[in-house]
């Protein structure tokens, strides 16, 4: 600073008046520096621990990995503008100072919230997804996951910020709706894919490696992607089939069934006796408990036909792999038909003697 033509030294920046209102709040700067110094250490712990609650769930399966890295991602510039703006609000400071301060705070605090709340999201769906690993290909597509949930919550930030600056966001959100509106419709099919993998990984109506049917197909989950889901149906081919669509229908998740019922229908020649008829309930029970993990249902006549006298065999089987079920019926059946001819009853053709291509689901 030039004084009649010299230089001052002495107060180049004009700092005394800086010093002077430091030593006249300086109590107040003591109080307000405590109270931030204690905030920020108490979040520099809670930070710590979130770190070692990472380590013990780094995939984030349970909420203690999502805490975790909810308090593992608190950021320092963060306790830095917290810190600043209680102490802005304890001392006296300056008009302009205490507004950066209030500025920055605010700045920071939403970009702070925003990445709090990208990570509980993000937590959530990884939790859902990794639980069963490999079991969703959704597993593979978080990083697009990701990016659409910062885009969203950043966004949303960015709008807080400027309202709080005083900035008209009115004409940016009617902008940003109707950007948003224009995508959604031109991507509609997409959406509702990705929406209905998003129910199927937290609804959970079957995962991979279970037998589901639907319709009149029935197979095993082979993958479940962002817009089809890929079956491997019973006689060898694969299925795919558009997410939303196969959450319209009925489906019936076959390996959660605690017994698959099995009717096998049979006829009897009209010349059986009635002493023989008695005879043969007793004997379709005795064939179906042959077999480990079978439990016998009825045996029963179902109708008079003009050729035969129609019955029916029901069982429950506790197994659930298709090949198994077939092998214990091959079982039932051979050892049925064994009694039969031991007891001298025989069997008649008849058009309800078809086995049926599907078993029936205990409820």
């Amino acid at each position: 600073m030039l004084m009649n033509g010299k230089v001052n030294f002495r107060n180049p920046l004009g700092v005394e008046p800086i010093f002077a209102w430091v030593g006249e709040n300086l109590d107040r700067l003591a109080m307000g520096a405590m109270i931030a110094g204690a905030i920020v250490a108490v979040m520099l712990a809670l930070r710590w621990v979130g770190h070692r609650m990472v380590e013990g769930d780094p995939d984030c399966h349970h909420w203690r990995g999502i805490l975790g890295r909810v308090f593992a991602k608190t950021s320092i510039w963060f306790m830095v503008a917290a810190a600043l703006d209680i102490i802005a609000s304890y001392a006296a400071m300056p008009a302009k100072l205490a507004r950066l301060a209030d500025i920055l705070f605010i700045i920071a605090s939403a970009l702070q919230a925003a990445i709090w709340a990208r990570e509980i999201i993000i937590g959530v769906v990884r939790s859902r997804v990794g639980e069963d690993p490999g079991a969703s290909t959704l597993g593979n597509a978080m990083v697009i996951i990701r990016v659409l949930v910062s885009v969203a919550v950043f966004a949303i930030a960015l709008i807080v910020i400027l309202d709080n600056l005083g900035v008209n966001v009115t004409a940016l959100v009617a902008g940003l709706g109707i950007g948003g509106i224009a995508i959604g419709l031109a991507a509609q099919g997409i959406f509702s894919d990705l929406f209905a993998a998003l129910s199927i990984v937290f609804d959970r109506p079957f995962r991979r490696g279970e037998m589901i049917r639907y319709d009149n197909t029935t197979g095993t989950v082979e993958r479940i992607g962002l817009k089809t889901t890929r079956l491997r149906s019973l006689t060898g081919e694969q299925v795919v089939m558009a997410n939303t669509k196969l959450l319209e229908r009925e489906i019936h998740n076959l390996a959660l069934a605690t017994s698959r019922r099995i009717a096998a229908p049979f006829g009897l020649t009209l010349e059986t006796g009635i002493d023989k008829l008695d005879r043969v309930a007793e004997l379709g029970e005795k064939a179906a408990t042959s077999v480990k993990g079978c439990k016998f249902v009825r045996c029963v006549l179902v109708s008079l036909g003009p050729t035969s006298l129609n019955f029916e065999l029901v069982y429950d089987d506790r197994a659930t792999d298709n090949n198994k079920l077939a092998e214990n019926r091959s079982a039932i059946l051979f050892n049925f038909l064994e009694s039969l001819t031991a007891e001298g009853i025989q069997l008649a053709v008849s058009p309800s003697a078809t086995a049926p291509s599907v078993p029936a689901v205990q409820p």
